[in-house]
């Protein structure tokens, strides 16, 4: 299927990137993961009833109803930009008119990612480079706190995943890499890094 295919079954629009000019040096342009990304990761990355998905900048909601209609998964997303915000909480009420019974599922917040208070009941949290490694740092540090608050699980995923992103999971926190999936595009950087909080 196109993205505009997939959008019309979702009854959502996610498509189209971000224009203009940002204000911040730290926060990215908004580029929604492809739907086929999303299919080929999904076909070996399995959700559980019981996991929560955290998108940090998650635009226009794109990950979190694909996740809601594959997994019937709980997923947050965390965006800074109020039109994006806006757009997201317009394409729930769309979704929720084929979904009915799943609003509780779909939660979205305009904050900044670092100014988001993880909840216990989140465990995996997804990135395609919103922001700086500084904001990666921080948002990061905030799971690790979360963790030690209500021990539990969690897992880090990476789309197109930056350099800066994995040495500092790599040298600086107690993740692990636990799975990788490259995409068929012959592009090295395209690819899923899964990283899992080990003690």
């Amino acid at each position: 299927m196109s993205e505009h295919q997939f959008d019309k079954m979702l009854n959502v629009r996610t498509t189209g990137d971000q224009r203009g000019f940002l204000r911040s040096v730290h926060y990215h342009r908004y580029e929604p993961t492809p739907y086929a990304a999303l299919e080929t990761f999904f076909k070996e990355y399995k959700l559980e009833a019981y996991d929560t998905v955290i998108d940090f900048g998650c635009g226009k909601g794109r990950l979190n109803f694909y996740l809601n209609h594959l997994f019937n998964a709980n997923v947050v997303g965390i965006e800074m930009n109020e039109s994006f915000y806006y757009e997201a909480a317009e394409n729930r009420n769309s979704y929720l008119r084929n979904y009915k019974n799943r609003g509780e599922k779909i939660k979205f917040f305009c904050c900044l990612a670092e100014e988001y208070k993880i909840n216990p009941s989140e465990n995996r949290f997804y990135f395609f480079n919103p922001f700086s490694v500084q904001i990666f740092m921080n948002v990061i540090k905030n799971i690790m706190l979360s963790v030690e608050e209500s021990f539990r699980e969690v897992e880090v995923i990476l789309y197109y995943p930056s350099n800066d992103y994995i040495f500092y999971l790599e040298t600086q926190t107690p993740f692990q890499l636990v799975k990788e999936i490259d995409l068929p595009d012959h592009n090295p950087n395209e690819r899923f890094l899964v990283y899992r909080q080990s003690y």
